[in-house]
């Protein structure tokens, strides 16, 4: 596996951690519709949580949060919306990204609630 897939894998593993940490229950990784795929999906409470995992190397490449662009939210709510689907789901959602960027001996971890929302058509 090169070596950008594992620091992204370990960027989801140390995502879901803390999601743990947080009181959220993971219930999917890297679960995919079609070309689609969310990194996590995770339950809090009455509400799923659909996370994209960003993860970088250093600060020296931007923000992060600039890495979720508006093709790849659309990827995400589309990937969403097969799974609510698919799992008969109805209840509220919410789409979240964390981002994990190394520093030092540990990592920096952000979480964006409600970091988009689907447009309403």
């Amino acid at each position: 596996m090169a070596r950008h897939n594992l620091l992204g894998k370990r960027g989801e593993m140390l995502a879901a951690r803390y999601l743990l940490g947080q009181g959220l229950a993971i219930l999917e990784y890297n679960w995919r519709s079609g070309h689609k795929e969310v990194d996590l999906i995770a339950k809090e409470r009455d509400v799923y949580v659909f996370v994209e995992v960003k993860t970088r190397r250093n600060e020296n490449y931007g923000d992060v949060r600039e890495a979720v662009t508006d093709r790849k939210m659309q990827n995400i709510i589309t990937a969403a919306e097969a799974y609510v689907e698919s799992h008969d789901i109805d209840a509220e959602i919410r789409f979240d990204v964390v981002t994990v960027v190394p520093d030092g001996d540990s990592y920096s971890i952000e979480h964006i609630r409600d970091a988009f929302y689907p447009e309403i058509e």
